[in-house]
């Protein structure tokens, strides 16, 4: 079964109120087996257009990428982000040649 990812793009206006964010996804993500592939780090973008924290995530399976997604617990972290930040997400199943 291929692994999936969240792929996430966002500007942060509040970086002490988005760190309350921070805190609160913390438990939906062990709850759901998330790893940080990225989580910042330097880049460029070179093609399109970017924003300017970059963040990728790895799930064991699409199924488990969904469910973090929709969970009560992370909806709550969603409510404490959205009025601090703009975000681009996509979940997505992985390859498996």
């Amino acid at each position: 079964m291929p692994k999936a990812y969240w792929i996430v793009q966002v500007d942060i206006d509040d970086l002490e109120k988005y760190k309350d964010y921070v805190a609160a996804n913390a438990a939906p993500f062990k709850k759901y087996d998330a790893k940080f592939l990225v989580r910042g780090g330097r880049f460029e973008t070179v093609e399109g257009s970017s924003r300017s924290r970059h963040v990728v995530l790895e799930f064991p399976d699409y199924q488990s990428a969904l469910a973090c997604w929709h969970s009560p617990e992370y909806q709550c972290a969603i409510a404490l982000r959205q009025p601090v930040s703009t975000l681009d997400l996509v979940i997505i199943e992985g390859y498996e040649p």
